[in-house]
């Protein structure tokens, strides 16, 4: 993701998640930690054959642990394998900060997204309560471990 995705980023982000959607600021301070030898974040978007931005991704990492910030695809893409692409290039660049444990949060009324997860490996492991404001919805946490997840990868190639 560059700066000049931002615009598009947010018609789908305010599309998909219109309660609790990022602002530009937080995009603009996410992109401002994913550039140079120093980076600690990786932002991914996907275009469709005519270039219209369909799906994106984030992830911070801190020493051993990455938080996937965001994803998101377009309704249209539901289905059609975005979301497990944008969810194996961030595992990667988790692999790639040398992280041990991915994090995330996922609300608890989306189903969808926790199957995802569940099928990479990813397990839950509590809830935070009253997480995506305005409208007080919980979130549930979910762990991968990299390793195990690397390995089971190598096993089934």
């Amino acid at each position: 993701m560059r700066w000049w995705d931002i615009a598009p980023v947010l018609e789908l982000e305010h599309e998909l998640f219109p309660e609790d959607a990022w602002s530009a600021g937080m995009f603009w301070s996410e992109l401002a930690h994913a550039r140079g030898p120093g980076a600690t974040r990786h932002y991914v978007v996907a275009e469709d054959a005519q270039g219209r931005l369909v799906g994106y991704a984030g992830l911070a990492a801190a020493g051993d642990l990455a938080d996937v910030q965001t994803i998101a695809a377009a309704r249209d893409q539901w289905g059609t394998g975005l979301g497990a692409r944008l969810l194996t290039d961030l595992l990667k660049h988790a692999t790639a900060f040398e992280c041990d444990e991915v994090l995330l949060e996922v609300r608890v009324d989306n189903t969808r997204a926790q199957k995802l997860y569940e099928r990479f490996g990813f397990e839950p492991i509590g809830f935070r309560r009253g997480y995506y404001q305005p409208g007080n919805v919980d979130a549930l946490v979910m762990r991968l471990h990299v390793q195990e997840h690397v390995q089971g990868t190598e096993e089934t190639d």
